[in-house]
This record gives structure tokens, C-alpha cells and sequence, in this order.
């Protein structure tokens, strides 16, 4: 795979860290995930991620984690600042001894400013970032687009894109860097088109009242007469023909005039038939309209299935699983959810081996507590 030979050091946290952990690793990088418990469930962004679980408290454990940093490429760390120097895990400690290592700080706030301290979660990040504000039907409070935003795309995302640019430079210059990344910038530069796009025609006006935000009648998405709901996105005036058409509108339906009452309109008509029929009716017509799918009916969708956008689920143990995207025509990806889960032993032992721990040396941090295993056997 593209990344075969890249070895990653993941501190476990939530979800944009291990995100980021898994585009490295289902591109072909050796993930080793550094966690607080032997068991982590909470974590479903694990699988072909290899865990070693240490109690960061003993001298120990530290030193096995400085030990695998020497012989990393690079560091994934999701704490507040101050977190890791503290431990003696801090950049200017670790790329002393290895100045090939990349280390990436993935936080809310970045490692300086007035919030760099605080708490906050993904929508705290949009919020800030100027994005949220935007997002949103007429009338109501700014709707968070769940943890998609900040989390994912402007965290776990743009942190992996940092960190192979970091790799690229690398080729060059021989060293590593340090990756700061917010996730109040990443969601800001995600959404860098809504924010320099905003003196165009098709913004200006309050939020879910302008074209792309709901505010138009053939850019939104309606109820079936099943309960379900159909998408619309017929900006272009040929799109927008076709949308007519199929909605077997014979009148004349100005596309900017009176949006409220096509709104409306659109609403009745959606309602006289099933998303089956709709789809239907405009599978064959270029007007921008589909099926808004259930989570367990994505993968079943013929487009989706001719392109693999889901994984088998009878190998993924019935589990829903998106494929890599993009795919590669050489090396292509491949996701952790079909990677063998490994033997836990064999595991820990695959990867203190790499930096010098023996059997006997396991056995010992595991009685002292700087190693934690789920399931112990008396002899390792």
C-alpha cells in the first residue's frame, strides 16, 4: 500500500485522533496505538491498528514509549498542551533523540492562544470557526452537522493531510517537524469556500433563506408519501427543466421567483408519492434528484455497490464500514476492519520486540503495572 513502511505512534483519545490514526493506517502505515486500558470499546476506528496498553504514570512505561519514538516516523497526540512535556513526552525531548520524527498535536485550540487550555468538543470548534452560524433552517437555532465538521473533516482529516506533507518535506530536508493543528482553523479552512464565497449573489441573506442552506425550493430535500425523503440539488436552469418535468409541473415555475410558494408546492406534489416511485421517475433524468438512504440501506444501493463504497459486510462481522476513499490504482487501501484481530500477547510482544524487550522483560513490566493486559497469562 501507498504507505507501507511508515510507522505511527497513536496516543489513544477520541474520535479525530484515531480518525486520523486510521486514514495512515488503511493507506498501508504501521499504526502502534497507545492506550490508557488493555480494552478500549469505545474506540470502533481501531481495527489493523496494533495496541499497547501503558500506565504513563510509571518511569518504565515512558521509557518504552521514548524507545518506540526512536524508531517512528511519527506521533499522533490529542492532549491539551502541556500534557505530554509534563510526562517528559514533549516534542523538543522526543525529536532531540530521533530529529526524523514528525509529531502531530491534534486539539480543539491549538498549543497557544487565549483558549488553548480549555475544553470543548466539536461543535464549540464550529462555532468558533464562523462555520455553524451558517448552518441552519429559517427561523431556527444553528444546527451542528452532528461531529462531521470539525471532528472529522477539519480534524482527523487535515491533521493526516499535515502530516504527510510533514513526510513529503522530509525527502528534502532529512527532519522531522512538528504538525500544530487546530481543530478551530481545520474547520474554518474546510470551510474556506462558504466564508470567501460570501459576497456572491447567492449568499446575503439570513440563514436558511439563501440557495444552498434550504432557503430555495430545488436545493432542499422533501417528504415521501412513505415517510421517507428525497434530495433536490437542480441549481442549473437545465437541471431545474428536468426537475419540472418530473415533477409533471405543466406551469410555468420561475426558478428564483416566490421560492416560498414553490417551496410549498413542492412539499404537496412530494407527498402523492412513495421515494420508490420518485426514484424512479428520475433515475433516468439528469435533475440533480435521489433517494436520501438509511444508513442500512446505503450499501445496498446499486450505484454503491457497483462502486464498493461499503465493504462486504459478511467480512466485517455484519458491520457497516465505508471503503478508503480514494482509491489508488496501484496501491490501493485497505480498510482495518479487515485485518485479523491479533492475539493480545502476540501483539504486545510483536511490538516491544521491535525495540529491545524480551519475554522475561514483559513479565516484569507487567508485575510492576507499566504494562496492562486485558487477559494475563501466569508465564508470558
Amino acid at each position: 500500500m501507498a504507505l507501507k513502511g511508515l510507522k505511527v505512534l497513536e496516543f489513544a483519545g477520541l474520535a479525530p485522533g484515531p480518525f486520523c490514526g486510521m486514514l495512515l493506517a488503511d493507506f498501508g502505515a504501521c499504526v502502534t496505538r497507545i492506550d490508557k486500558t488493555p480494552y478500549n470499546s469505545i474506540d470502533v476506528l481501531q481495527g489493523g491498528k496494533r495496541t499497547l496498553a501503558l500506565d504513563l504514570k510509571k518511569p518504565k512505561a515512558i521509557e518504552i514509549v521514548r524507545s518506540l519514538c526512536r524508531k517512528s516516523d511519527v506521533l499522533i497526540e490529542p492532549f491539551r498542551p502541556g500534557v505530554m512535556e509534563k510526562l517528559g513526552l514533549g516534542p523538543s525531548e522526543l525529536m532531540r533523540e530521533n530529529p526524523r520524527l514528525i509529531y502531530a498535536r491534534l486539539t480543539g485550540f491549538g498549543q497557544n492562544g487565549a483558549h488553548a487550555a480549555r475544553a470543548g468538543h466539536d461543535i464549540n470548534y464550529v462555532a468558533l470557526s464562523g462555520i455553524l452560524s451558517l448552518l441552519g433552517r429559517k427561523g431556527e437555532r444553528p444546527t451542528a452537522p452532528i461531529n462531521l465538521a470539525a471532528d472529522f473533516a477539519g480534524g482527523g482529516l487535515l491533521c493526516a493531510f499535515g502530516i504527510l506533507a510533514a513526510v513529503l518535506e522530509r525527502h528534502n530536508s532529512g527532519k522531522g517537524q512538528v504538525v500544530d493543528h487546530a481543530m478551530v482553523e481545520g474547520a474554518a479552512y474546510v470551510g474556506s469556500w462558504l466564508i470567501r464565497s460570501q459576497k456572491l449573489p447567492i449568499w446575503g441573506r439570513p440563514r436558511g433563506e439563501n440557495m444552498l442552506d434550504t432557503g430555495v425550493h430545488f436545493y432542499d430535500t422533501f417528504q415521501t408519501k412513505d415517510g421517507k425523503f428525497m434530495s433536490v440539488g437542480a441549481i442549473e436552469p437545465q437541471f431545474y427543466k428536468e426537475l419540472l418535468e418530473g415533477l409533471d409541473l405543466q406551469m410555468e415555475l420561475p426558478q428564483y421567483e416566490d421560492v416560498e410558494k414553490s417551496k410549498h408546492l413542492f412539499e404537496v406534489i412530494f407527498l402523492t408519492k412513495t421515494r420508490a416511485e420518485w426514484t424512479k421517475i428520475f433515475q433516468d433524468r439528469d435533475a440533480c434528484v435521489f433517494p436520501v438512504l438509511e444508513m442500512d440501506e446505503a450499501c445496498e444501493y446499486p450505484h454503491n455497490r457497483e462502486r464498493e463504497v461499503f465493504l462486504d459486510k459478511g467480512k466485517t462481522n455484519d458491520e457497516l464500514v465505508p471503503t478508503p476513499a480514494p482509491k489508488l490504482s496501484r496501491t490501493p487501501a485497505q480498510s482495518g476492519a479487515l485485518a485479523p484481530e491479533k492475539d493480545e500477547l502476540q501483539m504486545v510482544e510483536e511490538i516491544l520486540n521491535e525495540v529491545g524487550v524480551g519475554s522475561e522483560d514483559i513479565f516484569k513490566l507487567y508485575e510492576d503495572g507499566s504494562l496492562l493486559l486485558a487477559n494475563p497469562k501466569p508465564k508470558l
